[in-house]
């Protein structure tokens, strides 16, 4: 699979891509918001690893311009762990981050997870996927990958639809941090809850504050509302 890998910061990108050459993945770089835009065009990769600090212009504009070409899985890289960044990494399509200093394993692993996520969604039937479901003003079509509100349609990254349809298939029941991780990023581990809360909130802040119910110290609910 093709990866492109976008970071300003020469010695990172070049031990990303030794990594991952290493680990069996085609990789191409690019090192300012201009360039990788052209290149994912270019190369049509499987997933981009992506900073947000670049030249040119900034990791989310790419994200933005990327994701209105095509949906791609992206990885976002931060040296600032702040959550308002994270948040609107988010919003623009990313489906994960890491915060500098992070370990190969943990890139690697968090790429081979996006990775089957994709592959599973591509090829599940008609027949696996669950009819439209209606839970008070939400309506979600797993087979169309469409949400609504109230009527009106509201557009949501792959990782927020996933995450919304997981709760959705058991509406009222609290999930916690580390099953909302297995099941929709496919993780084994419960290292990375703020992936989860960052979600969340996104989810929020497109379909309202009132459908997800936070139980604190366990996980969230989807309200069965009337």
């Amino acid at each position: 699979m093709r990866i492109l890998v976008v970071e300003d910061e020469p010695t990172i990108a070049q031990a990303v891509a030794d990594r991952l050459t290493a680990e069996g993945f085609t990789v191409e770089t690019a090192a300012d918001g201009p360039s990788a835009v052209a290149r994912a065009r270019e190369t049509s990769p499987a997933l981009i690893v992506l900073d947000v600090m670049l030249p040119g212009f900034d990791g989310l504009e790419v994200c933005r311009r990327v994701q209105a070409d095509r949906p791609v899985p992206v990885l976002m890289l931060t040296a600032r762990d702040d959550e308002t960044d994270k948040l609107v990494g988010l919003g623009v399509g990313a489906d994960d981050y890491l915060t500098k200093p992070f370990s190969m394993r943990e890139l690697v692993a968090r790429i081979r997870a996006l990775l089957r996520r994709v592959e599973r969604a591509a090829t599940l039937t008609l027949a696996e996927a669950a009819p439209v479901t209606r839970l008070g003003p939400l309506e979600l079509d797993e087979r169309a990958r469409r949400v609504r509100r109230d009527g009106t349609e509201v557009h949501l990254t792959p990782t927020e639809f996933d995450l919304l349809a997981c709760l959705a298939r058991r509406p009222g029941a609290v999930l916690t941090r580390a099953v909302l991780l297995e099941e929709v990023w496919d993780w084994a581990d419960a290292s990375g809850t703020r992936v989860v809360d960052g979600h969340v909130k996104a989810l929020r802040r497109k379909l309202g504050p009132d459908l997800i119910r936070t139980v604190h110290g366990v996980g969230y609910s989807l309200e069965a509302l009337p």
